[in-house]
This record gives C-alpha cells, sequence and structure tokens, in this order.
C-alpha cells in the first residue's frame, strides 16, 4: 500500500500527522482526507496564524469557490471531522458549524441496463477488429462487458486483473486489495466462466505476456501492456455508442452504471424467486466489496422496478389483513 507524505507548516502540523496516522491505525487509507488536511495546512501556513478562526476558516472557504456546491460541502466536512477530533483534546478548539455548510445536491440517478441492452453490447463487440493499439479489441470489449455485467466489479478492479487472479480450478477471479483495502473471491457464473476460458485461448498466444502477473486485459501501448481504466471507459463508451443506449437526457451511461445493473438484477431474480432478500443483502455487499450493508444499500434506491417488485411482495403477504384501499392508494 502507497504511504503518502506531506511537508505540514502550519501550527495544526502536529495535530493533522496525529489524526491520520489514528485513521490509518485503525485500516484506513486516509490518503484523499489526508491530501485536503495538507492542503489546509499550506493554505494556513503561509499567513502565520496561530490557529484554526472562524475567520481563517471563511478565508480558506473563499479559496474553494471554484469548485461545485458538493465539492465544496466534502471539503468543508473532511476539516469539520478533523476538527470534532482536535476537540478530544483541545475542548475550547474551533468546530466550524455543519449546518452552514453547502446543500447537498441531488444524488445521481444511475442507469440501469436492460438484459436486452446488454445483450446489444455484446452484439456492438461483434464488428470490432484487432488494431495496433489492441490485438485483442473484440474479446477484450465482450469479456468486460460479460465481467461487469456479471460481478459487478468497479472499473479499476478489472483493469487490474492478471492472469493469475484468475483460479483455473476453482473458476473464480481474486480481487487484491480494492476499496476499503478488502480483497475478496468472486465465483463466476457458468456464462462468465465460458467467455473467461474462450478468452484465455486467445490471450496466451506465442508473443503475448503470460506470466501470472501479466494483465488480464491487453492493450498495446508501446509495448503489450494492461488497459488503464479511462482507456477501458473510452471501449466501453465506443459500445454504448455502437448499441444505441442512451440516458432520458440523452448522455451515455456511465461503466459504473453497469456495477448498478448487477445490483439492481441481482435483487429483482431474488424477489421473483420469493426468497428473502433482506437476509441475502451482507452476501451482496460481500460480493461487492462494501464496507456495510449500508453501502449496498444506496445502489438500490430511486430505483422504480425495484419498489414496484418490493410493493407487490408486501400486498401479497399483507393484502389479507390490511385495508384494500391502502394498495389501490385511497384512504384507510
Amino acid at each position: 500500500m502507497k504511504t503518502l507524505r506531506y511537508d505540514l507548516h502550519s501550527p495544526l502540523a502536529p495535530t493533522i500527522a496525529r489524526y491520520v496516522a489514528v485513521k490509518r491505525a485503525l485500516g484506513r487509507s486516509f490518503d484523499s482526507h489526508y491530501y485536503h488536511l495538507a492542503r489546509l495546512d499550506r493554505f494556513l501556513a503561509p499567513s502565520h496564524v496561530s490557529d484554526l478562526t472562524p475567520e481563517t476558516f471563511a478565508a480558506w472557504c473563499s479559496s474553494i469557490q471554484h469548485l461545485t456546491s458538493t465539492g465544496r460541502r466534502q471539503l468543508m466536512r473532511i476539516v469539520y471531522h478533523f476538527c470534532l477530533f482536535r476537540r478530544r483534546s483541545e475542548p475550547g478548539c474551533f468546530v466550524p458549524d455543519p449546518s452552514q455548510f453547502p446543500p447537498a445536491q441531488p444524488r445521481f440517478r444511475p442507469y440501469i441496463f436492460t438484459e436486452q441492452e446488454i445483450s446489444r453490447l455484446l452484439r456492438a463487440t461483434e464488428p470490432l477488429r484487432p488494431n495496433h493499439l489492441s490485438p485483442l479489441h473484440r474479446d477484450v470489449a465482450r469479456l468486460a462487458v460479460v465481467l461487469l455485467y456479471t460481478t459487478g466489479m468497479r472499473r479499476g478492479e478489472l483493469v487490474r486483473l492478471t492472469l493469475g487472479d484468475y483460479d483455473l480450478g476453482e473458476r473464480v477471479l481474486l480481487i487484491r486489495e480494492s476499496k476499503f483495502h478488502k480483497s475478496r473471491i468472486l465465483p463466476l457464473s457458468a456464462d462468465a466462466i465460458l467467455e473467461v476460458d474462450r478468452y484465455l485461448r486467445l490471450r496466451r498466444h506465442p508473443g503475448r505476456p503470460c506470466g501470472n502477473d501479466a494483465p488480464l486485459l491487453l492493450h498495446h501501448h508501446g509495448s503489450l501492456t494492461g488497459y488503464t481504466g479511462p482507456g477501458l471507459a473510452h471501449l466501453m463508451h465506443k459500445l454504448f455508442r455502437q448499441a444505441g443506449i442512451r440516458t432520458a437526457s440523452g448522455c451515455l451511461p456511465r461503466v459504473h452504471d453497469l456495477r448498478f445493473s448487477f445490483a439492481v438484477h441481482a435483487m429483482l431474480r431474488w424477489y421473483r424467486l420469493g426468497v428473502d432478500v433482506q437476509a441475502r443483502l451482507p452476501a451482496l455487499s460481500i460480493y461487492m466489496g462494501h464496507s456495510s450493508v449500508v453501502s449496498t444499500q444506496y445502489y438500490l434506491i430511486f430505483v422504480d422496478t425495484l419498489a414496484q417488485v418490493a410493493s407487490a411482495r408486501f400486498e401479497t403477504h399483507c393484502s389479507s389483513f390490511l385495508p384494500t384501499a391502502l394498495f389501490k392508494g385511497g384512504a384507510s
């Protein structure tokens, strides 16, 4: 794991260093928070201020006015939590009022691919031909669609996969040290196994790197290397365009929306099979590499199809002892 170090010079420097050390001791990388606290330190150091005060906090807030409302709110909350930590040992220190922070913007509404659209994406890979940048152009594109949709893995997790991360005997993928420093093993569906095995027959071609540490998704940028995250996103967006898949606003979906689609479709299958969905959520959370079930639930909000299926199940189980008007929108 990469450990970032910054030169801190403001009066807050010792407390920032202690705060970061505590968070990392609890298992968090805390790199992003550390980076932004170091920027606050650089803002305060030239001013020769003796402390963080309402005035210096306001001045720092003015320096980030170029960011979006959500961006400013996130940085202010980083400083807010740092100040709460500081208050444990310095009860009189300044703590900003979070009610005065910019309002949170509405959550981004994900695009949920239909099964028919996934089929269209796979068909859109067929015309792709090998080129000097991508010797396995079509095959990489097809495998990416299959793995992103059937496993719900993150884009970064996919591009970091190596040949050694696929267990040929157990038919599972090993995701190493991903977000939250969590590693996990992903059992693959029968269809995904067929796609991986077919791809590996092409991938293990003479002249192509075949060691366990060689990248799974092969690209050519001066030498045979793996795809980058932006490179894979470019490929996927090309497929979205060729398949004619756009959001209601006319924009292309995000690659991350395939992860949302995986979670939603898993839930829909469970509802239709009549299983206990709440009991299955922890398993889905582990499979997706979330830190808690709360993170998984974030993927399931504002999804109309799920709400309809859940409501139908509720009606089936409860209609015998609840007023009929409740299910028809009338008064109880």
